[in-house]
């Protein structure tokens, strides 16, 4: 069984005990957090939402905190003697997923 669940505008395939990566989220390692912006509901049969399936909640816990790699923006425009670089490094959480209740 799986379900599709929107969260911080982003769409993810959530299975049970399984972890994700999402973006930051301001909570400590160990928090437990609900989302109940289910998109569709896969098990025996398919169930999607309009936009969301109503009565189904995915509880799930905060694991840990990181950064990714590094990505470089370099923006230059020729024979304009025009460069910017610049580094960014994205901010992360890892949750697990925990019961999942239709």
């Amino acid at each position: 069984m799986y379900v599709l669940v929107e969260f911080k505008g982003k769409q993810y395939k959530a299975v049970k005990g399984e972890l994700l990566k999402v973006d930051k989220i301001d909570a400590e390692p160990g928090t437990a957090i609900n989302i109940d912006t289910v998109l569709l509901v896969s098990s025996d049969s398919v169930k999607v939402g309009n936009p969301y399936v109503s009565g189904v909640k995915v509880s799930a816990t905060v694991e840990s905190h990181g950064k990714d790699g590094k990505i470089i923006v370099f923006k230059y425009k020729p024979k304009k003697d025009y460069r910017r670089k610049k580094g960014h490094r994205q901010e992360y959480s890892i949750i697990k997923i925990g019961d999942i209740s239709a």
